[in-house]
């Protein structure tokens, strides 16, 4: 392709709206245009880095044995009320784009198609001989963020691979995710990522374990907690770890203490010259179920650690059903202005015990009449603690379990674990941190979809059974803009070979020079009839605008045709080190094929 031909624009300054290196650089670079909040316009050197990543996604989906298909993005609202997702997603997440036809049928813009994909294997499927099924798809996903931001990274409409997996049993749907597992490794890899597999939460996907894949950069979203000998990689919001030794209590017997202004985990442990990890901390929560009803939880918990609140939402899921319910769609810690609604009396905020009565709550048919109580594991062994006593400015010591206080009856793994825990696997390993963008997630959803849809096989005993399903994403377009967020200077942007626009740029200085031109014309067409993706920038601009630009856009090695053709040569830079070097000028095209076939060969 020749510069002069091509819609391609720079832009010198940054734009307003980007906020991240990788939206910055792909907006500057011309490689996409905002058209709405969320919503971007691919332009050509984009879509051919989308390409690019969709033939790598699909070649290993077809080598792991799937088959490609594409599903209808408009989905009726009934199959989302099967499974009981459709005001999880529409109300709780609110994620989804739902509307009414002309007859008034609710439709939902795909954000995910698991219901979809249950629905043809519940038509299609019928036997054990069919099985085991993969299906997949390269598709655009539609998804009202709240706050769309750093442009595709968190859109409203984005490029996705979503692929959903069928099998007879658990050890097949295990199976099919072990393969799903080491396709996506082969992706990114291939995509020429630094990247970490780790464990994940489920979400409003569910099912019984997941795997997200992290590029790793410093702007990413997601905090990836790991160890240092390879062996534990979680996010976050699911890590788990062995919290440090709590201190022995130093308070022999249980009296009441004024503890004035000692609102925090801080100021009392100052004041009472004490650990943290002698306090237990009892934090108020208001849950809301998709029935309508809502409830208050309080959760004990040591004074030193913190509620992981996905871990808490996930424990809340599963009493759902005690709700009449089927999901958690709000948590949230009560304000003033939430606790004037069922408050009897002013809460001592700050001072709150375990056992903070139940006569604060103003009971209504929405609300239930009890505090559910929750203690983490953290805090079940504590013996001689701190807590609070229910009034304001003061707190107990020497208060224990089975004495003072009852204990709760369900003991949860609610913390939230941090950087320096210890890990299970390994006492000596201490948690390390890196931040990752996701761009890819693998769930084994069990019979999830399938029970909720009816989706049968008849097995070889002659009977009806469940399949058994697994589903795997990848977010292509986001997964594009992570390789930017990963690689990149302060010239521009720096691709990898195997998803970058054009392998070689090829720039004449001077435009007006005939034997410039002549030159870069004969080997950007050697460099095209040898299968390299040659760019040839031919437009009337000054040598330190091409450069620029070359620099900008990213293209892994500029060929120029400058002064050293004098003496034959050729200069070639390499974009990711700008090292340079003179190449004589009948054999730069063979020697630019060694350095491409090398590179796709790691």
């Amino acid at each position: 392709m020749r510069l002069s031909q091509m819609l391609f624009v720079t832009l010198r300054e940054d734009p307003a709206e980007a906020e991240i290196p990788s939206h910055k650089l792909l907006l500057r670079a011309g490689y996409m245009r905002r058209i709405g909040s969320g919503v971007y316009a691919y332009l050509p050197l984009l879509w051919r880095v989308l390409q690019k990543i969709s033939q790598i996604v699909r070649e290993e989906m077809n080598a792991a044995g799937a088959q490609e298909c594409l599903l209808n993005q408009l989905q009726p609202s009934e199959l989302w009320k099967e499974s009981g997702r459709w005001e999880t997603y529409t109300q709780a997440e609110g994620i989804m784009f739902a509307l009414t036809d002309r007859q008034g049928r609710e439709l939902g813009l795909g954000p995910t198609h698991e219901e979809v994909i249950t629905a043809v294997a519940r038509d299609m499927i019928r036997s054990y001989r069919q099985l085991p099924l993969n299906l997949y798809q390269i598709q655009t996903k539609f998804r009202d963020e709240i706050r769309p931001r750093f442009g595709l990274m968190r859109g409203r409409e984005f490029i996705m691979k979503d692929a959903y997996s069928f099998d007879v049993d658990e050890a097949g749907m295990k199976r099919s995710y072990g393969k799903m597992h080491d396709a996506y490794h082969n992706i990114l890899r291939r995509c020429g990522l630094a990247f970490r597999a780790v464990d994940a939460d489920s979400g409003a996907i569910g099912g019984s374990g997941s795997q997200e894949f992290m590029v790793l950069a410093e702007a990413g979203e997601d905090e990836v907690l790991y160890t240092e000998d390879g062996q534990y990689a979680a996010n976050v919001e699911k890590a788990v770890s062995r919290p440090a030794e709590a201190v022995p209590s130093s308070f022999k017997t249980y009296e009441k203490r004024e503890t004035p202004n000692t609102p925090t985990i801080a100021s009392l442990a100052k004041f009472l010259d004490c650990s943290p990890t002698q306090i237990l901390k009892n934090v108020l929560y208001q849950v809301t179920y998709n029935s309508g009803m809502e409830l208050l939880v309080l959760v004990s918990i040591r004074g030193d650690q913190d509620v992981n609140e996905v871990k808490l939402q996930n424990e809340l899921t599963k009493l759902a059903g005690d709700y009449k319910a089927t999901a958690v769609i709000g948590l949230k810690v009560p304000d003033a202005e939430a606790q004037q609604q069922w408050a009897t009396q002013p809460l001592p905020l700050g001072y709150i015990a375990p056992d903070l009565p139940d006569s604060y709550i103003q009971p209504s048919k929405t609300l239930v009449a009890q505090f559910l109580r929750l203690v983490d594991q953290t805090a079940v062994e504590l013996k001689n603690f701190v807590t609070g006593s229910n009034e304001s400015g003061f707190h107990v010591v020497g208060a224990n379990w089975g004495s003072q206080y009852p204990l709760p009856r369900l003991a949860l793994d609610l913390r939230k674990a941090s950087v320096g825990d210890r890990a299970l696997h390994d006492p000596s390993q201490l948690l390390q941190s890196a931040r990752g963008i996701e761009i890819g997630h693998i769930f084994q959803l069990g019979n999830k979809y399938s029970k909720a849809l009816n989706a049968t096989y008849t097995n070889e005993q002659g009977e009806e059974v469940p399949l058994m399903m697994g589903c795997y994403g990848v977010g292509v377009s986001r997964l594009a803009q992570a390789a930017v967020e990963q690689s990149y200077d302060k010239d521009g942007i720096i691709w990898p070979v195997a998803i970058a626009p054009y392998q070689v740029i090829v720039v004449a200085p001077n435009a007006a020079d005939q034997d410039q031109m002549a030159a870069a014309e004969q080997i950007y067409n050697a460099l095209n009839q040898a299968g390299v993706e040659a760019l040839l920038d031919d437009r009337e601009e000054r040598a330190g605008v091409k450069f620029k630009d070359a620099e900008l856009v990213g293209i892994p090695y500029r060929i120029v045709t400058g002064r050293s053709l004098q003496q034959g040569k050729v200069e070639v830079v390499t974009r990711a080190t700008k090292a340079s070097q003179e190449i004589q000028l009948d054999q730069v095209v063979a020697t630019i094929r060694q350095w491409i076939d090398a590179e796709l060969a790691q």
